[in-house]
């Protein structure tokens, strides 16, 4: 049984940073393309970075040099570093293993003064 676990949400000040995780059991993550994507009430889910099995990424425009994705095979969870928030950078994020139904549960970020 696949399970994705996030974690790593909070409150932060504009400016500040936050490290997500999304740890996986039942699949090894290296093998397939990993995507984090954000959701706010209201609005369709929005892809924000993407990694593949040979460690290439890619980025939303919208936080292109703020967020960096990464993997650690080792221990099959999959980070979201995210430095120099915004307030519009508030959402639920969650993991997802791409070409499957497999989310996670999301966790929550909110950035405010």
């Amino acid at each position: 049984q696949v399970q994705l676990v996030e974690s790593g949400g909070g409150l932060v000040q504009p400016g500040g940073s936050l490290r997500l995780s999304c740890a996986a059991s039942g699949i090894i993550f290296s093998r397939y393309i990993m995507d984090w994507y954000r959701q706010t009430p209201g609005k369709q889910r929005e892809l924000v970075a993407t990694i593949i099995s040979d460690g290439g990424t890619g980025y939303a425009d919208s936080v292109k040099g703020r967020f960096t994705i990464s993997r650690n095979g080792a221990k099959n969870t999959v980070y979201l570093q995210m430095n120099s928030l915004k307030p519009e950078d508030t959402a639920v994020y969650y993991c997802r293993v791409r070409g499957t139904n497999y989310w996670g549960k999301g966790t929550l970020v909110t950035v405010s003064s």
